[in-house]
C-alpha cells in the first residue's frame, strides 16, 4: 500500500515565501465597464418587476396565473436534481420574490440558456471519445490501494480522463515558485504554448510572460491564451490585448461580460491551465496575476499552490484547452498533432490530469472530491479558500472525523469577500465539535485548493464550494505518487506552523450575531 512518510521535515520560510510588495496599475476603463454592465443589467431587472407590477395590476387574472406558475416552478425545484441547499434557496426565491420569481427560475436553468452551449460542447468532445487507451489499471501490480483504481475508473469513465502511471509530477508551495518554473520551460518551448486562466492581469507577472512570450512566436511556436472575461475585467487592459494579438499571440475570451439580464453569465472558465509542446503541462489556484506571487499585497500573504505534470498524462490538458479553443473559435482541429509528444516516465504512482464544468453530464468535481474523502482511512488535510459544500461533503468529513480520521481543515485568517468568508468560517466552525481540526494561516489569505489523503491527493482549481462544483469550468490533477504526497504533507506542515488553531472557546459563531449574519448570508451560499 502506497503511504507517505509522516516525519517531521522542516522548511526555511524562505522557500516558501518570497514577496515583493509592488502597486500595479490601475484600470479605470475596466472599472466604467463593470458599472456600466451592471447598470444596464439593473435597469432590465427594474423594468421586468416594474412590468410585471403593471399587469399585476391590470389583470386579476394575472394574480391567478402567478400562483400557479410559482407552485409549478417549486415543484420542479423540488424534483429536480438541485441539492438540498439550493433547492431551498430557490424555493425561498419564488415565495420572497412571488409574481416574477418563476421568469428568473425559468431563466437560470442550464437546460434553458444552456442547452445549445452544452450541445455544441458534446458534438466537440465527443470528436476525441476514442482518441487515448485508458490504462488497464487491473493489471498494475504495483497498485495495492483499490481506492485509487476506483477514482481512476471513475474520471474515466465520466468525462474520458485517462490514468498515467508512466507519467511524473512535481509540487509547487507558492505562486512565486510555480511561476519561476513555468517560464523556465516556456523558454525552451518550440512548439507549441496553451495558456488558460480565470484572471490575466496587467502587471509585473503578465509582463515577465510577454518577454518570453513574443520571442517564442517570432521562432515560430504557437501560443495561445484563453482568459475569463469577467475573471479578467478591470485588470487585463483593452492595450494590453491589443499588443497580445499584435505580437501574434492568438487570444480568445470566455463567455464575454455583455448587458444583458442572462444567468449564463454565472457560468466562468475557472481553470489554470499551461501546456508547453504537449511535454510539460501545469494547474493549481494561481492565477496570471501579481497578487498570486504576492508581487502586490491584496490580503496579507498570498498562500497558493500548484503542480507540474511531465510525461504523456499532459494530453489530458492538452486535449482539454483544445476543447475549449474548439468552442470559442469554432474551428476543427486536428487533435492528433498535438498528442503523444511526451515520452514515458518512471513513476511510482498514479497521475491523472483532468478538467470539469457545466459541459459534462456530472458534477465530476464534487464526486471527485466526495470519493478521495470517502476512501481516507487516516488522514484527510484540506486547504481551501472557501469552505461552502453542501450536505452531502459536510457528512462525509464529520463520518471520517467520527471514525478515527486525523481530518484538518486549513482556512484563511484573512477575507478577500467578507460575506462568503463569513459563511465559509461558520461552517468549518460547526465541524469542531465533531473532532475536525480547523486552522487559519496568520496574516494569510489561503488561496491553494488542495485534499490529501494517505494515499492519494487532489491539487487544482477547485474550490470547495458549490460555484466550483455546479457552475464553474474547472482543472485538476488526481494522483498518488508518493515523492509528490510527501511534499504535500509538507507543505501542510509548514502551513500549519504559520497557523492558528480554532478552538471551541475561540469560534466566531459563539457570537449570535455573527451566527445570524452567517445565517442570511447562507441563504444565496448556492449562489456565492
Amino acid at each position: 500500500m502506497n503511504k507517505i512518510k509522516t516525519t517531521n521535515t522542516k522548511i526555511k520560510q524562505s522557500d516558501h515565501i518570497l514577496a515583493v510588495k509592488i502597486k500595479t496599475e490601475s484600470n479605470g476603463l475596466g472599472v466604467l465597464k463593470t458599472f456600466i454592465v451592471i447598470l444596464l443589467i439593473a435597469a432590465q431587472v427594474a423594468l421586468l418587476i416594474l412590468s410585471n407590477l403593471y399587469f399585476l395590476q391590470l389583470f386579476k387574472w394575472f394574480l391567478t396565473l402567478s400562483v400557479i406558475l410559482t407552485l409549478a416552478s417549486a415543484i420542479h425545484v423540488l424534483s429536480s436534481d438541485y441539492h438540498a441547499q439550493a433547492k431551498a434557496t430557490w424555493v425561498f426565491f419564488l415565495l420572497f420574490c412571488f409574481g416574477f420569481g418563476y421568469v428568473f427560475y425559468f431563466f437560470s436553468d442550464k437546460r434553458v440558456l444552456f442547452a445549445r452551449s452544452r450541445k455544441k460542447y458534446n458534438k466537440v468532445l465527443s470528436k476525441t471519445d476514442n482518441i487515448q487507451t485508458q490504462l488497464d489499471l487491473d493489471k498494475i501490480d504495483t497498485i495495492t490501494d483499490e481506492e485509487i483504481i476506483t477514482n481512476c475508473k471513475y474520471l474515466y469513465n465520466s468525462g474520458k480522463f485517462v490514468a498515467h502511471n508512466n507519467s511524473k509530477t512535481q509540487y509547487f508551495p507558492s505562486g512565486v515558485a510555480l511561476f519561476d518554473n513555468i517560464l523556465e520551460e516556456i523558454e525552451k518551448a518550440n512548439q507549441f504554448i496553451f495558456i488558460e486562466f480565470f484572471i490575466v492581469s496587467n502587471g509585473t507577472l503578465l509582463n515577465r510572460f510577454m518577454r518570453v512570450l513574443k520571442e517564442k512566436v517570432k521562432q515560430g511556436v504557437d501560443v495561445r491564451i484563453i482568459y475569463d472575461d469577467m475573471g479578467s475585467h478591470g485588470t487585463l487592459k483593452r492595450k494590453t490585448k491589443k499588443n497580445i494579438i499584435n505580437a501574434g499571440i492568438k487570444l480568445e475570451c470566455f463567455n464575454r461580460l455583455v448587458p444583458v439580464l442572462n444567468i449564463a453569465l454565472n457560468l466562468r472558465n475557472h481553470r489554470k491551465i499551461v501546456v508547453i509542446d504537449g511535454k510539460v503541462a501545469y494547474t493549481g489556484g494561481a492565477n496570471l496575476a501579481d497578487e498570486y506571487t504576492n508581487e502586490k499585497r491584496m490580503h496579507g500573504y498570498w498562500k497558493d499552490c500548484g503542480i507540474k505534470i511531465v510525461g504523456p498524462a499532459v494530453d489530458n490538458f492538452s486535449l482539454a484547452f483544445l476543447h475549449q479553443w474548439e468552442f470559442l473559435t469554432n474551428k476543427e482541429i486536428d487533435y492528433k498533432s498535438y498528442l503523444n509528444k511526451a515520452a514515458p516516465l518512471s513513476s511510482d504512482g498514479i497521475v491523472v490530469p483532468f478538467v470539469s464544468g457545466p459541459n459534462y453530464n456530472f458534477s465530476i468535481a464534487q464526486n471527485i472530491y466526495a470519493n478521495i474523502i470517502s476512501n481516507s482511512n487516516k488522514m484527510l488535510y484540506i486547504m481551501s479558500p472557501y469552505f461552502i459544500p453542501d450536505e452531502t461533503i459536510i457528512n462525509l468529513i464529520i463520518n471520517k472525523a467520527r471514525s478515527g480520521v486525523d481530518v484538518r481543515l486549513f482556512l484563511p485568517d484573512i477575507a478577500d469577500k467578507n460575506f462568503v468568508y463569513i459563511v465559509s468560517r461558520n461552517n468549518a466552525e460547526k465541524l469542531i465539535k465533531h473532532g475536525i481540526k480547523v486552522y487559519t494561516m496568520t496574516n494569510s489569505f489561503i488561496h491553494s485548493k488542495v485534499i490529501l489523503t494517505e494515499n492519494s491527493a487532489i491539487v487544482g482549481s477547485i474550490n470547495m464550494d458549490l460555484r466550483s462544483f455546479n457552475q464553474q469550468f474547472e482543472s485538476a490533477v488526481f494522483t498518488s505518487e508518493i515523492q509528490t504526497l510527501e511534499n504535500i504533507k509538507k507543505d501542510f506542515d509548514f502551513t500549519l506552523s504559520y497557523s492558528k488553531h480554532i478552538t471551541p472557546n475561540e469560534m466566531r459563531r459563539n457570537k449570535i450575531s455573527y451566527r445570524i449574519l452567517a445565517g442570511i448570508f447562507n441563504i444565496i451560499s448556492p449562489f456565492m
